[in-house]
């Protein structure tokens, strides 16, 4: 195979990122932090591409998107095929983009970062292909072939049932979305910050959905506005999608051990509040931390994103505790970088054990120092506490982002007969993402456990297949398109 002679440019070519903003302007605001690519500096940084024979970064990427090959239509200029490329395999290439966390994923798998050039910056050129598609007008809404009386009630308005709904239509099924908020988009809208994903890019795609004849029904509570029965007899099919949203919390010593907060509830509250609502709890001070000081516990991209936007909300300091050391943190490196640059104080090897205070309010936490021991269940090493090293930070506002476990759905959903895993779970047939109830299926976080978005999508177009393939068994009618 001839390389063309556009590639292989990584000798000549250093790695570039869009310019991010310095850190005093980035504090003051919520928004991106990452400029866009021009084109001429997204087509360079496309040719940097070795077009290796093996795609390791095709092969990390959840959605196996066809990353060289469109790297290379965006380095000879051809982006219409390019964001066709793309989009072929990725419902939200703009959002995925932004926030997929590239550097453990396809950029971290660059067969020339391992060669120590530095990997081909593919999240920012995914980002600008498909904004570059949206300002030429190539994206259009959906218009199947053939309409199909087939009709599919999707419960949960996060990116899996977004790109479920998406393939839905393209099919020509009908397609309904129920979701209890008041809002398109899930976490996508509620839990990731604007310094990270713009809201205006979340409802862009929502309104293309609607434009695609999606209908939404939204402040629907399944169990509340119609019961999980009447639904599976209003449609054919039903995926649940609803996410994982149950908080972990920690077991506190102390009295004030109820003060602290849910990382959720605080990302929500900042997010409303940028969106233009009144929040309550934001206006009386609760989730509000200007002028306090801020502890955040927890080592997850949940946590970066709560000190960042404490950062933001004009906290006097942010201290970030985490158990394990900074090598082991689950959570994208770009983001505590970020975090650090931002003037976030993080205590590695740290866990918190109690929390003192005054009446209702909080004074400090004391922790204690750790070292990490022998392997656990999970193959990293135990974080194991170092005897009288505790020490005290002060606090008084305690954030817990410690990860997110499913909410009991059979008792939400008063369908006992849903079967779960001892996780809470949906427990569904691996191969077609079918529950034990037929034509329930389930797709996403409520099937995986919390993950990433992108494995969201993947398990949103999974479950779309599987649905449109039981159709096609069952030798479903049509009607011609109106």
């Amino acid at each position: 195979m001839k390389i063309p002679e556009k590639m292989l440019k990584f000798v000549s070519h250093n790695r570039q990122t869009p310019d991010k903003k310095d850190p005093g302007t980035r504090r003051r605001d919520f928004n991106e932090i990452y400029s866009k690519f021009a084109d001429e500096h997204a087509v360079k940084q496309a040719s940097r591409c070795s077009q290796c024979g093996v795609p390791f970064c095709q092969n990390h990427c959840p959605l196996g998107n066809d990353i060289p090959d469109w790297l290379k239509l965006v380095a000879e200029g051809r982006m219409r095929e390019a964001y066709d490329l793309s989009s072929a395999t990725n419902n939200m290439p703009e959002i995925c983009g932004r926030i997929c966390p590239q550097d453990r994923l396809c950029e971290g798998s660059c067969v020339i970062e391992q060669s120590g050039h530095g990997t081909v910056t593919i999240g920012a050129i995914e980002q600008h292909i498909t904004e570059t598609a949206w300002d030429e007008g190539w994206i259009t809404p959906v218009q199947p072939i053939r309409e199909r009386t087939d009709s599919v009630g999707i419960i949960g308005a996060g990116p899996a049932g977004l790109a479920a709904a998406e393939e839905l239509r393209r099919a020509g099924v009908q397609v309904t979305v129920y979701d209890r908020y008041d809002r398109v988009g899930g976490l996508l809208i509620y839990g990731i910050p604007n310094f990270k994903l713009e809201k205006q890019v979340v409802m862009r795609r929502a309104a293309y959905l609607t434009q695609s004849d999606v209908q939404f029904r939204l402040n629907f509570k399944v169990g509340r506005d119609a019961t999980f029965d009447q639904l599976r007899l209003d449609h054919d099919a039903i995926l649940i999608a609803t996410g994982v949203y149950n908080a972990r919390k920690l077991s506190w010593a102390g009295e004030h051990s109820s003060c602290t907060i849910a990382g959720l509830d605080y990302l929500t509250a900042s997010n409303r509040k940028g969106l233009g609502d009144h929040v309550r709890a934001f206006e009386d001070g609760s989730l509000n931390a200007a002028n306090r000081n801020i502890v955040v516990i927890g080592g997850g991209d949940t946590a970066m994103d709560c000190v960042r936007t404490a950062i933001r909300q004009g906290a006097h300091s942010v201290t970030c505790l985490y158990r394990r050391d900074r090598a082991n943190m689950p959570g994208s490196m770009r983001e505590v970088t970020n975090a650090e640059e931002e003037g976030v104080i993080f205590k590695w090897l740290a866990a918190p054990k109690s929390i003192l205070g005054k009446n209702d309010y909080i004074d400090e936490v004391t922790a204690v120092r750790m070292e990490l021991g022998q392997p656990d269940l999970s193959g990293r090493r135990a974080p194991v506490e170092i005897p009288g090293s505790e020490f005290s930070i002060k606090a008084d506002m305690v954030i817990e982002a410690l990860g997110f476990e499913a909410e009991d759905l059979p008792a939400i959903f008063d369908a006992p007969e849903l079967k779960v895993t001892s996780r809470g779970t949906l427990r569904v047939d691996g191969a077609t993402l079918e529950t034990n109830l037929p034509g329930v299926f389930a797709a996403g976080d409520i099937v995986r456990g919390a993950s990433l978005v992108v494995w969201a999508i993947h398990d949103g177009r999974a479950a779309a297949a599987s649905i449109l393939h039981q159709f096609e068994n069952r030798r479903s009618p049509s009607i011609a398109a109106e």
